[in-house]
């Protein structure tokens, strides 16, 4: 195709826009509104995921060694469970550094604890942490079976839980995200069809007239390109002000400091990509199938 009939179907297809003013602005309507919705549940699904694995990041297995096992038998200890391929890290606590942990979790009764630092009754320990998180309770059990284990501590019960827990909120944040965009892709391409349908007279007669297929597809293919990028746009720029407001509120709280949404970036820009890419896709596609059925005259 030459470069100035490729501009031509550039410029038809942006004067279409004005000329169907109502018509556009219909279509532009539904992709924006159900890419708001869409891009809305989007980033939701991606925070809880976000905070499921946070959580899951948090588990850890505490291994207590024998109160009489020394230094040299800590570090043997440490080596075999480091030689494991499923860990991740092992910390070495003394059990002069439980004392203090201990302490700093009593707070102001902390002074009950005072005179053990002569003769400390906590045991050393080694904090174990999976690369998996969901493979900690195998790790618990082979490293229970090690010499000079005295006890293995991940909230066995809890633990398992807690996976199961989480791999039932991503599964079904999937699924309702899929189901979603499906939705959104039949909603947003039907309402383009009922443009181009409008127009049914205009593309049977430039058929009449001898235009080929393509030079009657390709300003319609421009047309549905940015009716759906232009529809995108809208929701992106009220989602992205939208959490940055909300990210700002939530990093300043203190009420809920004990988790953390995504930062801005990379999210926006990645929730920026999947509407526009999602809502170029759907103009495109609604435009060329609804044109095709008027090119059988």
């Amino acid at each position: 195709m030459k470069i100035r009939t490729l501009g031509r179907h550039v410029r038809e297809g942006a004067k279409n826009l004005g000329r169907n003013g109502w018509m556009t602005f219909a279509s532009v309507s539904a992709v924006s509104i159900t890419l708001l919705i869409l891009g809305v549940f989007l980033i939701l699904a991606l925070n809880v995921n976000h905070i499921a694995q946070t959580v899951e990041k948090q588990v850890e297995i505490r291994v207590f060694l024998d109160v009489l096992a020394d230094k040299t038998i800590a570090t043997q200890v440490q080596d075999q469970i480091e030689a494991n391929p499923k860990v991740d890290t092992v910390t070495f606590i003394s059990k002069e550094e439980g004392l203090e942990q201990l302490k700093k979790r009593f707070g102001q009764n902390a002074k009950l604890l005072e005179g053990l630092e002569d003769d400390n009754p906590l045991p050393d320990t080694l904090v174990v942490k999976a690369k998996v998180p969901s493979e900690t309770a195998s790790i618990a059990k082979e490293v229970k079976g090690l010499e000079h284990v005295e006890d293995v501590s991940y909230g066995e019960g809890t633990v398992e839980k807690l996976f199961t827990a989480t791999a039932a909120i991503r599964n079904v944040g999937i699924i309702f995200i899929v189901g979603l965009a499906f939705t959104a892709m039949f909603l947003i391409a039907n309402t383009i069809r009922l443009t181009i349908m409008a127009r049914r007279r205009e593309i049977e007669i430039m058929k009449l007239v001898g235009a080929t297929n393509w030079f009657i597809r390709w300003p319609f293919f421009v047309e549905g390109l940015l009716m759906g990028s232009i529809g995108a746009l809208i929701p992106i720029v009220i989602l992205t002000g939208g959490y940055y407001y909300l990210v700002d509120k939530v990093n300043t709280s203190m009420t809920v400091v004990f988790f953390s949404l995504l930062p801005m970036n990379p999210l926006s820009y990645q929730v920026a990509l999947i509407l526009i890419s999602i809502g170029a896709f759907i103009g495109i596609w609604g435009s060329m199938i609804s044109v095709r059925r008027f090119l059988r005259v």
